[in-house]
């Protein structure tokens, strides 16, 4: 299965070579730019490895569907200060398991563009809301409730995410998940850093201000890896 997880950089490799091209050339915040790292040799390893950005995945009118989709069950919630482990603050979320038929059309393309073919996934898509005010701290997804593979949608607003290497608190990789982008994270990206969305106050990428607005995440995951026998 680690294999076929592996394989998933290639099936994405339009995906890895934009970001890589746009990561790459250029100066460091310059337009189109949506990558950047506390060195150039960790961007190529982290691309390589299956960590992307997709800008404009979404369409405007695919964004409004997918967010009038998931406002009703949103808005039934209230804005919890802390997650129960501690990671995410001010938010709302809800897993949704039934979709128009529009937007079952968006997410099949999600998939298609982010995991392995044969891949089992799982049937639940998580919707994150962050308010304004909201963030996520350093974590690494549990490989207990998800695979190889984590892939989001970012709706209403721009972010940050900051990847930091467990090993090497200097060993650092911004992305830059603009609206209606598509985020992937696999690789060492997935297992071997921690990734977090930057307060408001720290929104910052290259040095260039990137206002945080209220922000809704619909985020794909495959299935955990089956136990390796002892």
């Amino acid at each position: 299965m680690q294999s076929r997880c592996a394989l998933g950089a290639r099936r994405a490799h339009y995906a890895a070579r934009r970001c890589a091209e746009r990561a790459l050339h250029g100066r460091e915040g310059a337009p189109g730019q949506v990558a950047a790292a506390s060195s150039e040799a960790l961007l190529r390893r982290l691309v390589a490895g299956g960590a992307s950005v997709v800008p404009g995945f979404l369409s405007e009118e695919e964004e409004a569907l997918l967010a009038r989709e998931v406002e009703a069950p949103l808005r039934r919630g209230r804005y919890q200060d802390a997650h129960w482990d501690g990671v995410i603050h001010r938010y709302r979320e809800t897993e949704r398991s039934h979709w128009s038929k529009e937007s079952q059309e968006i997410l099949q393309r999600v998939r298609d563009t982010a995991f392995p073919p044969g891949v089992p996934q799982l049937a639940q898509v998580h919707v994150l809301d962050l308010d304004k005010t909201g963030y996520i701290k350093p974590h690494i997804d549990s490989v207990k409730f998800c695979g190889c593979t984590i892939a989001g949608l970012s709706l209403l607003s721009s972010s940050v995410m900051r990847l930091v290497s467990e090993q090497n608190v200097h060993d650092w990789l911004d992305l830059l998940l603009e609206r209606r982008s598509l985020y992937i994270l696999r690789g060492p990206a997935r297992y071997e850093f921690t990734h977090e969305i930057l307060k408001d106050e720290e929104s910052f990428f290259g040095g260039r201000k990137i206002p945080r607005e209220r922000r809704i995440s619909v985020i794909c995951r495959n299935l955990p890896l089956p136990s390796t026998p002892p």
